[in-house]
C-alpha cells in the first residue's frame, strides 16, 4: 500500500477552477493507479471515480458528470497526481478522497485499498 495526502481544496465561485493533489508515499506508486472518488454533504460516497489514470498515465477514465470539464493526471517523478477541475458548479460539493490500486484499473471503490483523508471542495452559486 501507498500513503496518500490530498491538497487543494477551497471555496471557489461557480465556474471557477481548483487543482487537487494526491501525494504519495510508498515504495513503487508509479505501479499504481489512482482515482478521485467524492463524498456530498449527507451523501454516501459515490462508488464509481470521478477520474482514473493508470500507472503510466497513458490511459485515463472519466465519469460523465465531469467529463470535458475535469482532467486528471499525473507526475510520476513527484508521486503525486493531480485533477484539474474547471467549470465548477455548486453540485461539485464535496469532499473528495484519491486512491491506489496497485496494477489494477479500477472502475470501483471497492478495487481500491489505499485512500486519503479528503480534501474540501466548496463551491458557491
Amino acid at each position: 500500500q501507498v500513503q496518500l495526502v490530498e491538497s487543494g481544496g477551497g471555496l471557489v465561485q461557480a465556474g471557477g477552477s481548483l487543482r487537487l493533489s494526491c501525494a504519495a508515499s510508498g515504495r513503487s506508486f508509479s505501479s499504481y493507479a489512482v482515482a478521485w472518488f467524492r463524498q456530498a454533504p449527507g451523501k454516501e460516497r459515490e462508488p464509481v471515480p470521478l477520474a482514473v489514470i493508470n500507472w503510466s498515465g497513458s490511459n485515463m477514465f472519466y465519469a460523465d458528470s465531469v467529463k470535458g470539464r475535469f482532467t486528471i493526471s499525473r507526475d510520476n517523478a513527484k508521486n503525486t497526481v493531480y485533477l484539474q477541475m474547471n467549470s465548477l458548479k455548486p453540485e461539485d460539493t464535496a469532499v473528495y478522497h484519491c486512491a491506489a490500486t496497485f496494477l489494477r484499473f479500477g472502475r470501483n471503490s471497492y478495487e481500491y485499498d489505499s485512500w486519503g483523508q479528503g480534501t474540501q471542495v466548496s463551491v458557491s452559486s
